[in-house]
């Protein structure tokens, strides 16, 4: 696999993952645009591909959100020695972990579901036009929630729609971001809860996968170079587009 193509495809998800543009069908799409075959050719490689791509995603979102992560992972442990929730972010880091659960088990229920009938690129492209047009009219909603108000019901709703985003072609962070506006949530608010809600969902999809790949006999030597490319490429990519949607969107809350 030449290292120019695993850099690009880690650029793509890195991009992808964050922005409302769907990772997963556009890593069916470049290399079929592309012709790149060293990976469509071996399903199983393909796959394991993609879970490195995931777990430089996660370390660019972790790195990024770094305080964020270290303040919920001390506020869970606090709530769980004491077997009760006092504080704000003792509920948002429950909540957070709430949030994964619908993906985790759709995901694992119809992983070869979804992999074997729903990577058409007709129907990416369907997804395409379809959860662009929701994130549209979502955004036309007011805006009258903060992100301290996140609870219960909108970590199921959320993490609902993160489920369909299993669909290649459904962007996870474009359809969270939509839910959470039709929650009233502020732009400010549903993007970052978006991007937080990756972290746990990014991290036991990559630690399940992850277990699938070593079991399977770990990557070929011959691969090793493009796959940590590949990583360092997602990792990079994903942290700037986060910093710079959070950015952008923090601007646009101010109109």
């Amino acid at each position: 696999m030449p290292i120019i193509h695993a850099i690009v495809l880690g650029i793509v998800q890195g991009l992808s993952e964050f922005l409302p543009i769907s990772s997963s069908g556009h890593l069916i799409l470049v290399p079929e645009l592309f012709e790149w075959t060293e990976l469509t050719d071996h399903p199983s490689l393909n796959k394991t591909f993609d879970v490195a791509l995931h777990v430089g995603t996660f370390v660019g979102a972790a790195w990024y959100f770094r305080h964020d992560l270290v303040r919920y992972i001390r506020a869970a442990w606090r709530s769980a020695w004491r077997l009760s929730i006092r504080r704000v972010d003792e509920r948002m880091a429950w909540l957070l972990l709430i949030s994964a659960i619908p993906g985790a088990i759709v995901g694992a229920a119809f992983e070869g579901f979804i992999e074997d009938h729903l990577g058409q690129p007709v129907l990416i492209g369907v997804m395409f036009v379809v959860f662009a047009l929701v994130l549209y009219f979502a955004d036309q909603l007011p805006q009258r929630r903060h992100q301290d108000d996140f609870r219960l019901r909108d970590a199921v709703l959320m993490g609902s729609a993160q489920a369909v985003a299993l669909q290649p072609g459904v962007s996870r962070s474009g359809i969270t971001i939509s839910m959470g506006r039709w929650l009233r949530f502020d732009r400010t608010a549903a993007t970052r809860l978006s991007f937080l809600m990756s972290l746990p969902i990014i991290a036991g999809a990559g630690l399940f996968k992850g277990a699938e790949v070593v079991r399977d006999g770990g990557i070929p030597d011959n691969y090793v170079a493009p796959f940590i490319w590949g990583m360092l490429a997602a990792a990079v990519s994903a942290f700037v587009v986060i910093g710079i949607s959070v950015i952008l969107v923090f601007a646009t809350g101010l109109r």
